[in-house]
């Protein structure tokens, strides 16, 4: 990823994965670092960064987009996250294709 507003190491939390942006005359797809993060001294929150690979897009500039959290906004996001992951791994279990989306 050229030019990459991010800082990508060993310690970020995820790196190429598959992206889309959507807006309302395009969809692109793209790979994208996922990071969380917090300060080093005295953490009064976190951090979540996403950024799609800008070599890969043709609309959408290159950019990156930040989430700040509290403690108990990340704690909230990560049951939301445990919750569909056990259905989408429970739909994987079952060969069912239920629409996890329906149901946000």
């Amino acid at each position: 990823m050229p030019d990459r507003l991010i800082r990508v190491n060993a310690y970020t939390t995820f790196d190429l994965l598959d992206g889309v942006a959507t807006g309302h005359d395009f969809e692109e797809e793209a790979y994208a670092v996922l990071n969380v993060t917090a300060p080093r001294t005295d953490p009064d929150h976190l951090t979540l960064e996403l950024e799609l690979d800008n070599a890969e897009l043709t609309d959408l500039p290159a950019h990156a987009d930040r989430v700040t959290l509290s403690a108990d906004e990340a704690r909230e996001l990560a049951a939301e996250l445990e919750s569909y992951a056990d259905r989408v791994e429970a739909a994987g279990e079952d060969g069912s294709t239920a629409d996890t989306a329906a149901s946000t």
